[in-house]
């Protein structure tokens, strides 16, 4: 037995992508007098590439895919021009650090150092503080870098969407996980991260409604990786979606407040709460260091198209029904069908709501949205909203 435990780990080494990802075993933050450095320490030299983007400024690193090994409570804090520091899979094969700067700064330097005196590889980022003016006028050469060989990357993380099978007449529930990756979403009081809370319970309700064999399940994302908000959509049209689900968890700057909440799409918010909560969800892409100074044609077709009003209708419908379901299993925000300008809603033709299943920031919910039997409870009551729906509306009561 111990013989074929050998043979079969030998054989494991030799198939291509079996080894293990490379690891980054620490991060570290430095300010001198004339720069700030970032160092990542890796289990081996990595490709890179390095680039500035301003409004706001941020430093965007792309390396493979990594192992981050790091514990959270060892991550540094900002420090000289660095504001904060994030990092996650960006998209499969690349992550991204994202850097959030303080100020305008220029790429001083970038190097790899090799093993010596106990370190691993050291990758170095140096920058240095600029004006706007310096910023602005700045060579090509001070705004990024990149090693010799180049970096392999993905466009997108988009999940690739099965074709319908010729004459399954289900209905199509895309569901979508917010947030992932290099954008980690809002931080509960115990640490616990928007992201992977998401993911958790869009997989849950991708079983339920799988249960039934009446629906057609797709998923924007179902790991933790990035999804830019334009290909959530787009996923969802690929996929000829008949309803958008994204789900989300919220935070307060008051540990009171808690409860469930639906919101659908309008460009006039319900209320201020909502208005901050949309400017601050449309701001993934930004977060995961994307220049958004120029839209696409497809992006701006979309928004155009907002005057339709049939998804939006049918959105709302929908909203209604949650709310009176959930509503006889957990606790509802006041108010609990609400309305703003979520870039994620933005289908012109498939109906999408976008739910908080609760606040990370009230530590009792947290608690319960921990939970594996709250969270089947929760998405049963969603699954059950989605039956309604469909069963309400004709065109798909014919399963």
């Amino acid at each position: 037995m111990r013989v074929l435990v050998l043979i079969l780990a030998v054989m494991l080494l030799g198939i291509p992508g079996a080894a293990a990802k490379p690891s980054v075993s620490d991060i570290r933050i430095g300010q001198h007098p004339d720069k700030t450095r970032l160092v990542l320490e890796l289990s081996e030299a990595p490709n890179y590439r390095v680039f500035l983007l301003p409004n706001p400024y941020r430093v965007v690193i792309d390396l493979p895919e990594l192992d981050w090994s790091v514990p959270e409570s060892n991550l540094p804090v900002g420090a000289g021009a660095i504001n904060a520091l994030r990092f996650g899979l960006f998209a499969p094969g690349t992550s991204r650090v994202v850097l959030d700067l303080k100020q305008p700064v220029l790429v001083k330097s970038v190097f790899v150092l090799p093993p010596k005196d106990g370190r691993r590889h050291r990758f170095v980022v140096d920058v240095e503080p600029v004006s706007v003016a310096a910023f602005n006028a700045a060579p090509e050469e001070r705004l990024g870098a990149s090693s010799d060989k180049p970096l392999r990357t993905t466009q997108t993380a988009a999940a690739k969407v099965q074709p319908k099978t010729s004459g399954d007449r289900r209905p199509t529930v895309v569901i979508d996980p917010g947030h992932g990756g290099v954008d980690p979403g809002a931080t509960g009081v115990s640490g616990l991260l928007e992201k992977n809370i998401a993911l958790d319970y869009a997989k849950e309700l991708r079983r339920q409604l799988e249960a039934t064999g009446r629906f057609r399940v797709v998923m924007t994302r179902d790991r933790d990786v990035f999804l830019k908000l334009r290909d959530r959509i787009k996923v969802a049209h690929q996929a000829n979606g008949d309803l958008f689900v994204s789900l989300h968890a919220n935070i307060h700057n008051s540990r009171k407040i808690k409860g469930f909440s639906v919101y659908t799409l309008s460009e006039k918010s319900s209320d201020v709460e909502a208005r901050n909560l949309a400017a601050k969800e449309n701001k993934a892409d930004i977060i995961a260091g994307f220049d958004l100074s120029e839209q696409t044609e497809v992006v701006r077709d979309i928004l155009i198209d907002l005057a339709q009003r049939e998804s939006k209708n049918q959105g709302n419908q929908f909203a209604a029904d949650v709310v009176d379901e959930v509503g006889q299993v957990a606790n509802l925000l006041g108010n609990p069908h609400r309305y703003a300008g979520f870039a994620v809603l933005k289908s012109p033709t498939i109906p999408s709501v976008l739910v908080e299943i609760g606040y990370l920031s009230n530590r009792a919910e947290e608690k319960r949205l921990r939970d594996e039997s709250y969270r089947k409870k929760l998405m049963s009551a969603l699954s059950r909203s989605i039956s309604n729906y469909f069963q309400q509306n004709q065109t798909f009561n014919r399963y």
